[in-house]
């Protein structure tokens, strides 16, 4: 029998305006098969290595002289976000499971936080380690797992938060009521963390230091797309993985009565609204929150881009809705 979804409760809500970006070249992309599918995220190691969070739960390394990609461990759920730790570690964003760690030489997972107010931290999304050991760590939503995220999108309430774990194990909620709270990135600094909200279509700086610590300011706005993960380049640009354009029509559904929305829930996936394909990445300045190098494309066998790393010399594509990374020149994303 399939398994029930859990209810929505959806509120009218309007859509911030879109304000358009630059035109971004269409760069060549390669295809690199990932073993477990949909690797929704990518990051870098010390040595150079890719690691990435396959759909079937596998955690896989991919040496940068080219060799087979290797499955280190297994989640038992849907890896999301990564980062590494000063220790050397793998912060593991698993939904349902929640905020994990790895050790990448025996494949060890260990839960870090998997309740949050007693309640399931079921939809956690990205992770960052700052200077002083704290991790924090972002939550899309509280009412629903990554299986459903569709149903956060359709209530359009701002159930998402930055939480924050310190050394001793505490966990504390540092911001609330985001709108599908997602990537997350410290700035070259250390001195704010860049947050995307997926819904919200923005980004903005959590301050860790100086006179505005604590508090959030806007970075970049009005997006045309719905922002994913986050990096930081090796110039201090915010690199942006676009997964899809924005969507006029569930916009206007958006600010229209919420029974609509509750109606197109219970209709079965196939009748449901699909993403736009596309290919889209942005890089942003890390101050002023210009769009100052990209690539917008499309692609038959690959789009959705939900992950983006630069190392040697490439942006190192995630994507959930295909079976692979892609790669691009970061020299090619220049405007």
């Amino acid at each position: 029998m399939p398994k029930s979804k859990p209810p929505v409760d959806p509120v009218r809500w309007q859509a911030p305006p879109v304000d358009p970006l630059p035109r971004f070249p269409a760069a060549e992309l390669t295809l690199i098969p990932v073993p477990g599918g949909e690797p929704e995220d990518v990051v870098v190691d010390a040595d150079g290595n890719l690691w990435a969070g396959a759909l079937d739960g596998g955690i896989v390394r991919m040496r940068p002289d080219g060799s087979a990609p290797e499955v280190v461990g297994n989640t038992g759920g849907r890896p999301l976000g990564l980062a590494f730790t000063r220790d050397g570690r793998l912060l593991i964003c698993d939904s349902p499971r929640g905020l994990l760690a790895m050790d990448t030489a025996s494949g060890r997972i260990e839960t870090l936080v998997d309740t949050i107010d007693d309640r399931v931290l079921q939809f956690c999304s990205n992770a960052t380690e700052t200077a002083d050991g704290a991790i924090y760590f972002t939550e899309s939503t509280s009412a629903f797992t990554v299986a459903d995220y569709l149903g956060a999108i359709l209530e359009a309430r701002g159930r998402g938060a930055l939480h924050r774990l310190d050394t001793d194990g505490r966990v504390t909620t540092v911001l609330d009521g985001l709108y599908f709270a997602n990537g997350l990135t410290p700035t070259a600094d250390g001195a704010a963390l860049v947050i995307a909200e997926t819904q919200g279509r923005r980004l903005s700086k959590y301050w860790l230091t100086g006179p505005q610590a604590g508090t959030l300011t806007p970075l970049a706005g009005h997006l045309p797309a719905m922002p994913d993960n986050l990096s930081t380049g090796s110039d201090g640009r915010i690199w942006c993985a676009m997964v899809t354009p924005a969507n006029p029509l569930a916009d206007r559904l958006a600010a229209g009565p919420p029974l609509l929305r509750s109606l197109l829930w219970r209709l079965p996936p196939r009748l449901q609204p699909k993403p736009e394909a596309v290919v889209w990445v942005v890089g942003f300045d890390p101050d002023s929150g210009d769009a100052i190098a990209g690539v917008r494309t499309t692609h038959p066998s690959f789009s959705m881009v939900t992950g983006v790393v630069e190392a040697h010399g490439r942006l190192w594509l995630g994507s959930i809705g295909a079976p692979y990374l892609g790669a691009v020149d970061v020299a090619a994303t220049a405007l």
